[in-house]
């Protein structure tokens, strides 16, 4: 078995996968939302402090395992550096006392990899990843190669859903806030500006959106209950305008027959909808990881990990290093 770590922003979590049979034997993971919902955000040290309470706490409910475990799996890049440092500092701890070796794992690669949870992989796969730090479009072609063909040159799409809310006094995380707000709203009732309508620039763009957004609410004044649900329906609206736009350039150029949606943002069902008709229309395959497992979670850690296992791709606890902590923006390759 291999034991995964997740600590890359404020979720802790911690699974434990079969090698053979890809079987998830346990997963848990303990949210930090309450505590940061105040903030209107995550505050990385909080969030390193919570941590260092919830990993052990979890880690003690495996402790049954620890005879089959084979290798120690963690998240090393990219996320918020204090937070990472928690789970490497445990899954190094952990390499040492068993003795056995370490796999780092990429964070956005694992999200990939959420789609195929006690699953066979499908490659090669064209996969949009929206999540709070990224919102990028990633050409598959198998295990070793991920080309990034489209990411966002300011905010993502799930950073500009949680400052929607944060403008309107709603709480965080604002994805599932606003996508329920928007259930009762009139979309078209605000005429928000698409980003990067006119451009044919493949990227993705959210500032100047978010920027219309604070513009209408401050010059409704005091919104009421419905002026909240109209904001949302209308923002979530153009938010999928614009990434059905810029991924049908891709959709267009692309001759791969297998599309994904990954990332915290993915569960949203009305972006999912969204993709689901603009993949009938290019006769692509619609494939979506299931609801739980769409927000940072270890069991994606430890489904990335098994493939890293099978190509013997380990590390020495003294050569884990924590890897770039920036959202990736012009990057080619993951």
């Amino acid at each position: 078995m291999i034991l995964s770590i997740e600590s890359s922003c404020d979720d802790s979590s911690i699974a434990v996968t079969e090698t053979v049979t890809r079987r998830v034997v346990f997963h848990k993971k303990i949210s930090q939302e309450q505590e940061h919902s105040h903030y209107g955000g995550v505050v990385p040290e909080l969030a390193s402090r919570l941590h260092a309470v919830a990993l052990p706490a979890i880690l003690e409910e495996t402790s049954q395992y620890f005879p089959s475990l084979k290798a120690i799996a963690v998240t090393n890049q990219p996320g918020l550096g204090v937070t990472l440092m928690e789970g490497i500092a445990m899954a190094k701890t952990l390499s040492l006392l068993l003795d056995i070796p370490l796999i780092a794992v990429h964070h956005l690669k694992a999200h990939i990899y959420s789609l195929f949870i006690e699953k066979d992989e499908i490659m090669p796969l064209l996969v949009l990843l929206i999540s709070g730090g990224h919102t990028q479009i990633i050409r598959v072609e198998n295990f070793e190669n991920m080309e990034i063909l489209a990411t966002s040159i300011d905010d993502s799409v799930g950073e500009s859903f949680d400052k929607c809310s944060k403008m309107m006094d709603l709480g965080y995380p604002g994805g599932p806030i606003i996508e329920k707000l928007a259930l009762g709203g009139d979309e078209n009732r605000f005429d928000f500006p698409v980003p990067l309508r006119n451009s044919s620039q493949i990227a993705f763009s959210l500032s100047g959106l978010k920027n219309a957004v604070r513009l209408q609410i401050e010059k409704i004044g005091v919104l009421s209950p419905q002026d909240q649900c109209d904001i949302a329906a209308s923002f979530q609206k153009t938010v999928k305008l614009h990434l059905l736009q810029k991924s049908k350039k891709i959709f267009s150029q692309e001759k791969i027959k297998d599309f994904a949606i990954v990332g915290g943002a993915s569960a949203n069902l009305y972006l999912r909808n969204g993709y689901e008709s603009l993949c009938k229309e290019f006769g692509k395959s619609l494939h979506t990881a299931p609801l739980h497992y769409c927000s940072d979670n270890a069991a994606m850690i430890g489904r990335y990990a098994l493939e890293a296992y099978q190509r013997g791709q380990f590390v020495s606890p003294e050569e884990i290093e924590l890897g770039s902590t920036k959202r990736l923006r012009n990057e080619t390759f993951l």
